[in-house]
């Protein structure tokens, strides 16, 4: 075990929402030979080990992690042609500004998602019409069982709406190494994302750019600019962006359930917000939230609604114990007058 050493931390300072208790098997990983000894080290000691690494999307429970904290922190992009093949520690916002001011479309409606780029693929980022799976070619894991890299084709990975084989049926069997993304030269923006359309559309300034560089930038910016304002760009000055982005996904329901969804809100005289997606339906989770009796704002306990945007939960002096009794609160409200699920997107470890 020479080549990696653990030291003890308060998870807490390794994640966005501020909350977890201490880990004493803490290692810092910078290469693939790095996660392998860490591994290694977990299955000889008979201890379930943790990925982590930009930390937006974990939850740890308020007594710690026992096992081993594998903490992905490989550097590196490289280029060959339209490919750009990234190591997983790279933090996403990071390469996305990379890419951009080199004129690469693709991934600039992501602008601004916390984390980094090696959880990309995990939970299928997406946000203002983009996702992630769209331009991913490629990705190279490290096998925890048979300690072998692997590399899994778009298609091989099972991507649907925030989900993927790594977050579903393969969890916790691989640890992401490396992904490969193909991104357009000098492609046109994507702007179909109603609050970022509406943003731009009349925007004299972005009508007047007459390259798609600049208007690639000009849209990052925009981007940056509007999850700023609901808080959702971590800051440590300012609490409301100590949580883990959006806590829910949009529900995604079929046609039966539509129909109940649509009657219920009949009765309650509401219009509801949802989109069809191919033959299912997506319901708006802010919505829910807002017409279940939540306000933006709402705090108990140190834990509470984000002031500008529903689907955040943000830490302003609780606990991991606290956080779940909110959001289980959430749900069941939610379920009980609409009859609809709420899933959690970050992950809990304990």
């Amino acid at each position: 075990m020479d080549d990696i050493s653990f030291k003890t931390v308060n998870l807490s300072d390794f994640t966005t929402i501020k909350l977890g208790g201490q880990s004493d098997k803490f290692v810092e990983c910078v290469n693939d030979d790095n996660i392998i000894s860490a591994v290694k080290y977990a299955r000889e000691n008979n201890l379930s080990f943790q990925v982590l690494a930009g930390g937006s999307n974990s939850i740890f429970s308020d007594e710690g992690f026992k096992g081993v904290v594998i903490y992905i922190n490989s550097k590196g992009i490289s280029q060959d042609g339209d490919l750009f093949i990234v190591n997983a520690g790279v933090n996403w916002d990071a390469f996305v500004e990379f890419a951009l001011l080199n004129g690469y479309a693709g991934i600039e409606c992501l602008s601004g998602i916390p984390g980094s780029v090696g959880a990309t693929p995990i939970q299928n980022v997406g946000a203002y019409g983009q996702e992630v799976s769209k331009v991913i070619k490629s990705v190279k894991v490290l096998n925890t069982e048979t300690l072998k890299f692997e590399v899994f084709s778009k298609k091989s990975c099972g991507f649907s709406y925030r989900n993927s084989m790594f977050k579903s049926k393969s969890k916790g069997k691989y640890i992401i190494t490396e992904v490969t993304f193909d991104l357009e030269f000098n492609g046109e923006p994507v702007i179909k994302y109603k609050e970022l359309y509406d943003l731009l559309v009349y925007d004299d300034i972005y009508k007047s750019l007459h390259n798609n560089i600049s208007k690639l930038i000009y849209v990052r910016n925009t981007v940056l600019e509007i999850r700023a304002g609901k808080s959702m760009i971590y800051n440590e000055n300012d609490n409301e962006s100590f949580s883990c982005g959006s806590f829910f996904t949009n529900p995604v329901i079929d046609k039966k359930a539509y129909k109940n969804f649509l009657k219920k809100c009949s009765e309650l005289n509401l219009q509801p917000v949802c989109y069809k997606v191919g033959e299912q339906f997506k319901v708006s989770a802010a919505w829910l939230i807002e017409n279940s009796g939540f306000e933006k704002g709402y705090t108990k306990n140190g834990i509470g609604i984000s002031s500008k945007h529903s689907l955040a939960l943000v830490n302003k002096g609780g606990s991991t114990k606290d956080l779940l009794r909110l959001s289980e609160k959430i749900q069941n409200k939610v379920f009980l007058k609409f009859g609809i699920k709420l899933i959690r997107e970050p992950e809990l470890i304990t």
